[in-house]
């Protein structure tokens, strides 16, 4: 059956805009990466609807309210480097790659960073770097960043992610344990590290030094 993406791809951008996402470089972005492309076929039906979905490795892409929630909270400009934490599919990465000057992602499984590395070449987004490693180790050889997402959910606020970020910067990470968490946006002034809600939410767990220890 022939789906017509394009038709539910503005559906979508309209319901994140009544949902409150009114940065209207964040909804261009979302409204210009087909997401069918960052799923699996089988499951290509809903790749409109607003949930998350199953992805290789028994990871997830995130619901796109979320992600247009996360990346509307960095306040992007288009002059930021921005480190990833969880490439996923590389569906976040590609709407980063739209909105930021560089985005260094970081994802745990060889494979998905494969995969990703293959849509984004698709899309022809080059400003993009993947590296596979420990996520909640960051990625120190290409910092500092004035940006941090994470897309894993962490116990507390890693040392080592806060460390690589840039004075005046903002993180979104979601904290918690691994059943639910809350989606918190870190301001950091100086010594001074504020922090609000974007709400609750639950994300797979960030496995690392810095997280979430392998099997627990």
């Amino acid at each position: 059956m022939v789906r017509n993406f394009d038709v539910q791809r503005q559906q979508l951008i309209s319901s994140l805009y009544q949902s409150g996402i009114n940065d209207q470089r964040v909804l261009n972005a979302m409204a210009n990466i087909p997401r069918e492309l960052f799923i699996g076929e089988s499951l290509s039906y809903a790749a409109y609807a607003d949930s998350a979905l199953p992805i290789d490795e028994g990871q997830t892409i995130s619901q796109p309210l979320i992600v247009a929630a996360m990346t509307q909270a960095l306040q992007l400009s288009g002059q930021e480097r921005v480190l990833e934490i969880g490439t996923g599919s590389g569906y976040q990465t590609a709407i980063l790659a739209r909105l930021a000057r560089h985005v260094y992602s970081v994802e745990r499984y060889p494979l998905l960073s494969y995969q990703a590395a293959r849509r984004l070449a698709r899309l022809r987004i080059w400003n993009a770097s993947l590296f596979v490693g420990d996520g909640s180790a960051g990625w120190p050889a290409e910092a500092p960043y004035e940006r941090i997402i994470v897309t894993a959910s962490a116990p507390s606020l890693p040392s080592p992610l806060l460390e690589q970020l840039l004075d005046e910067g903002i993180m979104v990470i979601p904290i918690g344990n691994q059943q639910k968490q809350s989606l918190e946006v870190i301001h950091l002034h100086g010594q001074e590290i504020r922090s609000r809600s974007l709400g609750r939410c639950v994300f797979v767990p960030l496995v690392g030094e810095g997280g979430w220890r392998e099997g627990k």
